[in-house]
């Protein structure tokens, strides 16, 4: 006979109930962190790439070059466009990144 005041087994219950969402938590936070992370490795190349066009002329010497150093300085699981520009007051270097998520 089973009595109504036996809690055998609750534990095992409540962990059913709020695991899925802690791993789902878990998951995004991780997916968020990786989203930063390249967000700013990708800044850094960037910056790196301006200033290197700017200050360090005998490095980057044309776009080729500067785009290249861009390239070099990012550290992220895909590669992104680097696009190099000079200007009259500065040189100016633009980089792009898509990042699909597969969740499944």
């Amino acid at each position: 006979m089973i009595a109504w005041d036996d809690e055998r087994g609750t534990t095992a219950v409540e962990f059913a109930i709020v695991s899925p969402v802690f791993i789902a938590l878990l998951i995004g936070i991780l997916y968020l962190c990786l989203c930063l992370f390249l967000i700013g490795s990708l800044h850094y190349a960037v910056e790196e790439g301006a200033r290197c066009a700017s200050v360090r002329t005998t490095v980057c010497k044309d776009a080729t070059t500067t785009v290249a150093y861009a390239q070099s300085r990012y550290f992220g699981p895909s590669s992104p466009t680097f696009t190099y520009a000079a200007g009259a007051c500065g040189n100016s270097v633009s980089g792009s990144i898509n990042y699909v998520a597969q969740l499944g």
